[in-house]
């Protein structure tokens, strides 16, 4: 345990050596509600209402911790700090959970400034951003366990394609955070209710309006989700340990 939080101050210090990456995922999140917000004052229809945009902001902004941790783990699998450190009585769980514990806060921290942001814009702040930003954490680990199970196996140019580019853009077409999914409709809808990025956004939107028993049906799906990026990521990683080791 000491090890695993030794591992996690290591990587917390890391992270905050590339504050250019990190001033970007706290705030291209803003940027976006500025520029949509703008948008709709321009416009006489009701396209972006911050109530209901907000909460899926929130999530696809989240999207962007995916490369943060993959990138993270890449460049250790690339130097020989991991080669030393396989060498020590950690575990797979713990070096997963060494990268894990220091991301949540940022993501935490980017939920919050978010909905900070719109507050400022005129959406009403109750109590239940705060319950938004806790239903926000099973989606944040996710894209935590995606960058990791990428940063396991690919290289740290790799993770940029497919966790940068690919993810971001899978996350923000199937979330329903820029369009009402029903507008679509037929397989695009099935397609994307099958993953979790829109249950995570529906989930965001019930706990701001106080609908709290339309949370868990959506949460379930992204918890599960979840549980099985970090499994995932933990088997890979532990594999990689194995042969590395050899």
């Amino acid at each position: 345990m000491n090890q695993m939080i030794a591992f996690s101050d290591r990587s917390t210090k890391e992270m905050l050596r590339d504050p250019l990456n990190l001033a970007f995922g706290l705030g291209f999140p803003v940027v976006l509600l500025l520029l949509l917000t703008a948008i709709q004052s321009n416009i006489p229809v009701d396209m972006f209402q911050l109530n209901q945009l907000t909460p899926g902001i929130a999530i696809f902004g989240l999207s962007f911790i995916t490369l943060f941790s993959a990138t993270l783990i890449s460049k250790d699998r690339t130097t020989s700090f991991l080669m030393r450190l396989f060498a020590s009585p950690m575990r797979a769980s713990d070096f997963i959970l060494g990268y894990t514990l220091p991301l949540l806060p940022m993501a935490l921290m980017q939920t919050l400034i978010c909905y900070a942001v719109a507050g400022m814009l005129g959406m009403q702040l109750t109590l239940n951003v705060l319950l938004a930003a806790i239903v926000a954490l099973p989606a944040a680990m996710f894209f935590i366990g995606i960058g990791l199970l990428c940063g396991s196996v690919f290289n740290d140019k790799q993770v940029g394609g497919i966790c940068g580019a690919l993810l971001t853009n899978v996350s923000a077409w199937l979330s329903g955070t820029w369009f009402d999914l029903d507008l679509v409709g037929g397989g695009f809808k099935k397609i994307s209710y099958m993953l979790p990025f829109a249950h995570a956004v529906d989930a965001g939107r019930a706990a701001v309006a106080g609908n709290y028993s339309g949370i868990m049906p959506h949460l379930w799906w992204v918890i599960g989700y979840a549980v099985v990026a970090l499994v995932a990521a933990v088997i890979v990683f532990q594999r990689k340990m194995r042969r590395d080791n050899v």
